[in-house]
C-alpha cells in the first residue's frame, strides 16, 4: 500500500538548489536508508515528508490519513515533565487512551459513587481491551530499560544530551505510526543499544525512512537505499552492500557517458572554430547543439572528498598515562586509570555513555585538568583532537577566512603547495560556499570543515571523539582511507562498529571507572571475548524460593488493581514465552559466539524484567483469591 508520494518536488535555500523536480514513493513494508553528502538536503527532505517543511514546487501526499512520526537529530523535549510523562505526552491513539483512563481512574478514586465516571471508566476499559493497549505502559518501560533509562521518574531537565536523545527515540518507537522517520538515530547511542535497535526496527512491521552513517546498521535493517545525488533521488533495491555494488556500476556508466559527452563537445567546438558559414542553417543548428551539450552533466567523480595532506615524523615515546583520576561534583568518573600509546598503535575506546570516554580525551588534549595522576606526551608528538563539539570553529568567520588563518598554503604528501581555495574544493566546498559564513553551514558541513582543520595541522597522533557523528558516508570512507595510510598513532572513541573495524587494531572498554585490557579487533571478536569472560565469572544461580507470605487482611481488589492484574498476566505470558524462545535459540546457536553473546544478554534482561512482574502478580493474585 502506498503511504507517501512526492511528485515533482523542488526545494531551494537562497541560491542553493537542494532538490530539483524529484519524485518518490514510500510503501508499506519499505525500510529505506537515505544517504548523501552533508548539506545535500537529506534533513530537509525528511522534514518535507513529515509535513514540517513545504516544498517550493510539487506536492507531498500522505495517503489515507496515515500517521507519520519524525525524530529529528536534536529532539525537543519538555523539561517540566518526568521521563515517563514525556513518553505519554503523545498523540498516539493507544497512549491517549491510557492517559484518559488514568485521569478517569483518579476522578473515580476521589468520587467513588459518581455513576458518570464509573461509566466513563468502563467504556475506556473496554476500548483499551479492544485495542490491546493494556500492555503499552509495560512496553514503554521495557523499551526505556533497553535504551539504558531506568529512572522513569527523573525530570527531563536532569538528563544528559545522550539520555534525552534516547528518551525521544523510545517515544518515537512506541508511537503507532504508519511511517517512522529517523534522522541519525544512532548518534549518542552506544554499540549495545544500537544492536538492540537494529533487531527492533528490523522486526517492526511499520515503514521506516532514516538517515544514518552507520553502515552495519544500514546493511542489517533496510531493504532499499535512496541516494540524494546532485539534487536528484536515485533508488537502489536491497541492503547497503547491494547498494555499493549497484552504485559502483552506475557511476562507472556515468563516468563513461561523461567522457563520451566531453569528446562530442570537443568535436563540435572544433567544427565551429573552422569558420564555416556563420549564417547557414546547419551552422546555427550546431551552435544550438553545442549550447545544449554544455548544459549536460554526467559524472566525473568530482564530488568525492580528497585527503592528501603531509604528515610528521613520530618518535619512540608517544603517551604514558598513570594513576589518572577525575570526578565532577563529587561523582567519580574514573579512578587510578593507566593507559599507554606506542608508535603505530591504533586503539578504539568503547563503553556506555557517561563512563568518561570524552572526559579522558579532553584530559589528554589538555582541555581539562585531572584530579590526580600524570599524562606524559613524547617530545615529537603533535596531536590533533577532533572533538564532538567542533569547539575550535569560529562561526563568525567565513569558511575561507577560517582556513586561511590556519595556513594560506598547504603542502600535500607529494610536496605540492596548494592554496586554501584548492584544499576547500578538495573537501567539496564550492567557491560560493567558501565565502559563506560558517554559521550558515549544515551540521554535517561544519563537521567536514572541522575535520579538514584538524588534519591541516599535520598531526602524528590523532584523537577522534565520535568522528562518525554527522559526517556523511562518503566523507567517512575517505577518512578511513586516509587512516589506512596514516603513519602515526590513533585513539578513537566511537560506537560505530563499522568505523572501528576499518580503523583500529585493538579495543579497550571503559567500565566502572577503569579501562579494560586490550582486545583484538574486529568488534565482533571483542564481543565474543567479553561474553566468555562474563560467563566465566558469573556463578550459577540457585533456584529462587518464593517466601510464604502471611495472608493479607481480606479485601477486594480495586478496579485499577483488577486491570493491573490482567495486564500483568498478559505481560507474564509474553515474558515467559520470550524466555523459552531465547533458551531454545541459545541451544541452537552454541557454535555461533557472536549471536550467542547477544542472546545471553537479552535473556538476562528478560529475567531481570520478569522478577518484579512475577512478585507483583503473586501479590495481586493472593488478594484476588481472598
Amino acid at each position: 500500500m502506498n503511504l507517501v508520494t512526492l511528485e515533482n518536488v523542488s526545494k531551494q535555500y537562497s541560491e542553493r538548489v537542494l532538490l530539483d523536480n524529484v519524485s518518490l514513493q514510500i510503501n508499506s513494508g519499505d525500510k529505506i536508508g537515505l544517504i548523501g553528502l552533508n548539506g545535500s538536503g537529506k534533513t530537509t527532505l525528511l522534514q518535507m515528508i513529515a509535513g514540517l517543511e513545504p516544498p517550493d514546487k510539487g506536492q507531498v501526499t500522505v495517503f489515507g490519513g496515515g500517521r507519520v512520526q519524525y525524530l529529528p537529530q536534536e529532539p525537543v523535549l519538555n523539561d517540566s515533565l518526568t521521563v515517563l510523562e514525556q513518553l505519554f505526552d503523545s498523540d498516539s491513539p493507544q497512549v491517549r487512551l491510557l492517559r484518559d483512563y488514568e485521569w478517569a481512574a483518579e476522578q473515580l478514586h476521589e468520587r467513588p459513587d459518581d455513576a458518570e465516571w464509573q461509566h466513563r471508566l468502563t467504556v475506556l476499559s473496554d476500548e483499551l481491551s479492544r485495542t490491546d493497549a493494556w500492555g503499552a505502559e509495560a512496553k514503554v518501560k521495557g523499551m526505556l530499560t533497553q535504551l539504558g533509562i531506568t529512572d522513569f521518574a527523573r525530570p527531563i531537565a536532569a538528563l544528559s544530551g545522550g539520555q534525552r536523545k534516547r528518551v525521544a527515540l523510545a517515544r518515537a518507537l512506541i508511537d503507532q505510526a504508519d511511517l517512522l522517520i529517523l534522522d541519525e538515530p544512532t548518534n549518542h547511542v552506544d554499540a549495545e543499544m544500537i544492536d538492540w535497535l537494529e533487531g527492533h526496527l528490523a522486526s517492526e512491521p511499520k515503514a521506516l525512512l532514516m538517515v544514518t552513517h552507520d553502515r552495519y546498521f544500514l546493511n542489517r535493517v533496510v531493504n532499499r537505499i535512496i541516494e540524494l545525488d546532485r539534487r536528484q533521488l536515485v533508488s537502489y533495491p536491497g541492503s547497503y552492500t547491494h547498494y555499493l555494488e549497484l552504485s559502483t556500476a552506475r557511476h562507472e556508466q556515468l563516468v563513461a557517458a561523461e567522457e563520451a559527452h566531453q569528446n562530442t563537445l570537443r568535436r563540435e567546438l572544433e567544427w565551429l572554430r573552422r569558420g564555416a558559414q556563420a549564417r547557414s542553417t546547419k551552422q546555427k543548428a550546431r551552435q544550438q547543439r553545442v549550447a545544449e551539450l554544455q548544459k549536460l552533466s554526467y559524472d566525473s567523480r568530482s564530488n568525492q572528498v580528497m585527503i592528501n595532506l603531509a604528515g610528521r615524523r613520530l618518535g619512540r615515546q608517544v603517551l604514558m598515562v598513570q594513576q589518572l583520576s577525575k570526578s565532577f561534583n563529587g561523582l567519580q568518573v574514573f579512578q587510578e586509570l593507566n593507559f599507554e600509546l606506542k608508535p603505530g598503535d591504533r586503539i578504539g575506546i568503547v563503553g556506555p555513555n557517561g563512563v568518561g570516554k570524552s572526559t579522558f580525551l579532553n584530559i589528554l588534549a589538555q582541555r581539562i585538568e585531572p584530579d590526580n595522576g600524570t599524562v606524559t606526551w613524547g617530545e615529537t608528538v603533535v596531536w590533533g583532537y577532533y572533538d564532538q563539539q567542533s569547539s575550535l570553529l569560529d562561526e563568525s568567520l567565513r569558511v575561507i577566512e577560517f582556513i586561511e588563518q590556519m595556513a594560506p598554503l598547504i603542502i600535500t604528501k607529494d610536496g605540492t603547495r596548494m592554496s586554501a581555495f584548492q584544499v576547500l574544493e578538495w573537501f567539496l566546498f564550492t567557491r560560493p560556499q567558501q565565502y559563506a559564513y560558517i554559521s550558515s553551514l549544515s551540521g554535517g558541513e561544519k563537521r567536514r570543515l572541522y575535520l579538514l582543520y584538524i588534519l591541516m595541522q599535520q598531526p602524528n597522533v590523532l584523537l577522534l571523539d565520535e568522528p562518525t557523528n554527522d559526517l556523511d558516508i562518503q566523507t567517512l570512507a575517505v577518512l578511513e582511507e586516509f587512516l589506512d595510510h596514516f603513519q602515526g598513532s590513533l585513539v578513537v572513541v566511537s560506537h560505530d562498529r563499522y568505523f572501528l573495524d576499518r580503523t583500529v587494531d585493538f579495543l579497550v572498554s571503559f567500565e566502572q571507572g577503569r579501562v579494560s585490557q586490550r582486545y583484538p579487533a574486529p568488534y565482533s571478536t571483542y564481543q565474543e571475548l567479553r561474553a566468555a569472560e562474563v560467563k566465566a565469572i558469573t556463578p550459577p544461580t540457585a533456584p529462587k524460593l518464593v517466601p510464604i507470605k502471611s495472608k493479607p487482611t481480606s479485601r477486594k481488589l480495586s478496579y485499577r488493581e483488577q486491570q493491573e492484574l490482567a495486564t500483568l498476566e498478559t505481560r507474564l505470558s509474553e515474558l515467559e514465552s520470550r524466555k523459552s524462545q531465547l533458551q531454545s535459540n541459545i541451544n541452537a546457536n552454541g557454535s555461533n559466539y557472536v549471536k550467542l553473546s547477544a542472546l545471553v544478554v537479552e535473556l538476562e534482561t528478560i529475567e531481570i524484567e520478569l522478577e518484579p512482574v512475577m512478585e507483583r502478580w503473586l501479590e495481586l493474585s493472593e488478594l484476588a483469591e481472598g
